[in-house]
This record gives C-alpha cells, sequence and structure tokens, in this order.
C-alpha cells in the first residue's frame, strides 16, 4: 500500500489529541457528579446504559475520524501498466549574448527582452524538447535538449552579457553549434530560432546555413533592435563603449544575412523593433502547423488504484449507524 499524499498522514496525530479529550471530559463530568452525590446515589440513579452508549459514540467517533485521513491521504494499492509515448519537436534557441545585445533601444534592453520572451515560449510548450545555444564571438550548449522545462528556464535566468569573454558576433559558428545540439539519428522535426541583432562578424554564415539544409533543419530567425543605431552600455560603470575613432560606438540591426538564412532553409524571418517578438505566433503558426511531431520519448508507468472511497464508505456506514441507533433510542416507548 501507498499513499498518493502522505502530506496528510500527519494528521492522524489528531487521534490521541482526540482520545486525551475525550478522557479529559469523562473525568469533569465525573468529578462534577462526585461533588453532587455519593457513589452508592449515583449507581441507583445513573442508568449504566448511558455509560455504555456514550463510550460506544466515542469509540465510533474515533473510527469515522480515522477514516476520514486514511481517505484524505489517498490510499493505493494493486497497480496496472500504461504505455506512454510522448510526441513533439526539437527546438534549439540561439540566443546572441554579445555586449551589443545590452542597447537599451528595447526596455529594459534587447537582451533582458529576449529572455522574457524565450520564457514564455518555454511556457507554452507542447511536449517539445528545447535547447539553448549562447553566442557572441564563440558559441557553446548553454542547455542540451531536454523535455525539463524547468531546468531550461534554469538556464535561460544566467544568461548575460558577460557570460562570454570573447566579444564579436559570429553568427555561422553560432548556428553551425546548434546544429551540433542536434542528435542526427533521432527521426525528429528539427528548428533553430535565432535571436539576434544580426552582426556576423564570422564569416561562416553561408556554410552553416548550406549545413543546416542538408539536416533538413529550418532556421527561425528574429531581428532585434533598430535601423537607427543605438550606443552600447559599458558593464559595471557609466557612459558608453567607444569605437577606435573615439566615437560612441553603436549597433543596429543588420537584417540581409537573416532573411538570407531564414529563407534557405525554410524557415522564416521575423524583425522585432519594439521588443514584440510574437514568439507565440512563429511556435503555433510556423512551427508547430507546419512541422510534423515525432516520437521523442516512450516509457511505462505504474497506475495505482485509489482505494480512498473504502474508507469514505467505512466512515458513512458508522455514521448512519449511530444516528439510527440515536433515533431508535429517541423513538423508543417508554
Amino acid at each position: 500500500m501507498r499513499f498518493e499524499q502522505p502530506e496528510y498522514l500527519y494528521l492522524f496525530w489528531l487521534l490521541p489529541l482526540y482520545i486525551i479529550f475525550i478522557v479529559s471530559a469523562n473525568r469533569r463530568r465525573q468529578n462534577k457528579l462526585d461533588n453532587f452525590s455519593s457513589p452508592e446515589i449515583q449507581t441507583s440513579i445513573i442508568n449504566p446504559i448511558i455509560k455504555q452508549k456514550r463510550k460506544r459514540k466515542s469509540f465510533l467517533f474515533f473510527l469515522v475520524l480515522a477514516c476520514l485521513i486514511f481517505a484524505l491521504c489517498r490510499p493505493q494499492w494493486g497497480f496496472q501498466w500504461e504505455d506512454l509515448k510522448q510526441k513533439g519537436l526539437d527546438i534549439v534557441v540561439a540566443m546572441d549574448v554579445s555586449s551589443s545585445m545590452l542597447a537599451e533601444d528595447i526596455k529594459p534592453n534587447r537582451l533582458e527582452r529576449a529572455k522574457r520572451k524565450v520564457s514564455d515560449l518555454i511556457q507554452m510548450l507542447m511536449g517539445d524538447r528545447i535547447g539553448l545555444v549562447a553566442f557572441a564571438g564563440v558559441s557553446f550548449i548553454q542547455c542540451p535538449l531536454t523535455l525539463d522545462y524547468s531546468a531550461a528556464n534554469i538556464f535561460l535566468d544566467i544568461l548575460d552579457a558577460d557570460l562570454i569573454p570573447i566579444p564579436g558576433t559570429d553568427l555561422g559558428e553560432a548556428i553551425i553549434k546548434s546544429l551540433q545540439a542536434f542528435k542526427e539519428e533521432d527521426n525528429t522535426s528539427k528548428v533553430i530560432i535565432v535571436i539576434t541583432d544580426g552582426e556576423d562578424h564570422g564569416g561562416k554564415l553561408n556554410k552553416a546555413s548550406q549545413k543546416a539544409k542538408e539536416m533538413g533543419v529550418k532556421i527561425f530567425a528574429i531581428g532585434i533592435g533598430g535601423d537607427i543605431g543605438a550606443p552600447i552600455p559599458k558593464r559595471g560603470e557609466s557612459g558608453f563603449k567607444i569605437d577606435k575613432q573615439g566615437e560612441v560606438a553603436l549597433t543596429k540591426l543588420d537584417e540581409n544575412a537573416l532573411q538570407t538564412v531564414a529563407i534557405e532553409t525554410g524557415g522564416a524571418y521575423v524583425r522585432s523593433v519594439t521588443g514584440d517578438m510574437d514568439l507565440k505566433k512563429i511556435y503555433l503558426e510556423n512551427i508547430k502547423e507546419q512541422l510534423n511531431d515525432s516520437e521523442l520519448k516512450s516509457g511505462r508507468k505504474k497506475i495505482w488504484q485509489d482505494r480512498f472511497q473504502w474508507f469514505l464508505v467505512v466512515a458513512l456506514a458508522l455514521l448512519t449507524l449511530e444516528s439510527y441507533q440515536r433515533n431508535r433510542i429517541n423513538h423508543r416507548p417508554s
């Protein structure tokens, strides 16, 4: 036997408290009788059947309370096996964490807004595996493909512009690293969602796009930022970054590369100037409707049988018995 809700087992402490209460109440009642009359008089004026009925009633309510606590804990015994199959897609989100993502043309900044949207995406996933790749001058897999959405959110929370010390934005390397997150032997539909301001400094984008196309991986690119350059705040100090000419370094959205890689792989490009990336629309309309779910996980689950109903039936039967006996005594002819 097992309990589905064992946290309610502590309520069994009510049973000894109930016994203490009954014993204490009986003692107080007996003390009052002793102060009122002698034991000989009590024997002649008090029907012993009343004491027996009171004890029987106390014991009955003790059993009712125990049965109700058992029922609340949901006891289970006996089980059957159930086959489980989970279907979905493999989605890798490649997040640009370069210093340009700290620009505040989108509040609070590009990176924080992107993280919030990805968090919303994780909450709406329908049995799909999710993975995270962080990239700047280099890339690495921040979170392998997983069905554990809580773990994915933890990895997402720690994404920061200080995570990768090598500056720059190597978009091609980010796509190649995202492709490595997939298992080629898995016969699943594979998707990469790239969130970046599009400034590619690596020169590997054409090669990465061709490899994604060969693997049948669709790339959905989200460009974040504006056409007018925005200054890049310095981390941990006031002011903005300065370029080699001594001017304030500006960062702006470069859409051409993102549009190209999305079109070549059969995905789509979305521009996000105001910060409304609408990942929900991309996920529901572009990804889930166009791609087929594949089996990601299968197994067997032990399904236990609830037995709390028996304890409720016993409790109800005891209460019915007590009510019947009380009514029979009350209606007994004198």
